[in-house]
């Protein structure tokens, strides 16, 4: 679905039309476009649309952890459905497949508990990046192979 989108400058000099145009677009939300390279754009949506999303969501994380932890069928068909919706999972050896699918379904309870997503979205990346390394075997081999530690890296620099 495409957001309907205004620039903030509507928001604020036709307030009554850029809230009409919310109620009638299809998923109740906005975005608004805001001027600054440096500043992300804002999402508009209606309290009530808001938590029905975090309901629906809410719903889902529950019913696939009962469904992860309920035996070993059920266990064993949530690691074949996983990589059918995140196909980059199929570059995953099974035991990591098996740690990403419990870690996943861990977050999602506990960032739910939170409403807040953020930890769900750290979990996918870095498992996404993980699955990279599996599918790329000189890359593979390059960070797998036996060296000294050479301690801490410092942060990166800030880009400019």
């Amino acid at each position: 679905m495409t957001l309907a989108e205004v620039n903030l400058s509507d928001l604020l000099n036709r307030p009554k039309e850029t809230l009409k145009k919310l109620q009638l677009s299809p998923g109740q939300a906005l975005r608004v476009h805001r001027r600054a390279a440096d500043e992300e754009d804002l999402l508009l949506t209606l309290s009530s649309r808001a938590e029905q999303a975090r309901q629906a969501s809410s719903a889902a994380a529950g019913i696939l952890a009962v469904l992860v932890g309920y035996n070993d069928e059920t266990r064993s068909a949530a690691m074949r459905v996983v990589p059918k919706v995140f196909p980059w999972a199929r570059f995953l050896p099974p035991e990591d497949l098996t740690a990403f699918v419990t870690e996943l379904v861990e977050t999602l309870e506990a960032a739910d508990s939170l409403e807040n997503p953020a930890p769900v979205t750290r979990v996918l990346d870095a498992w996404h990046h993980t699955a990279e390394i599996h599918a790329d075997p000189a890359l593979r081999e390059t960070l797998t192979q036996e060296g000294e530690d050479l301690g801490p890296v410092s942060e990166p620099a800030a880009a400019q």
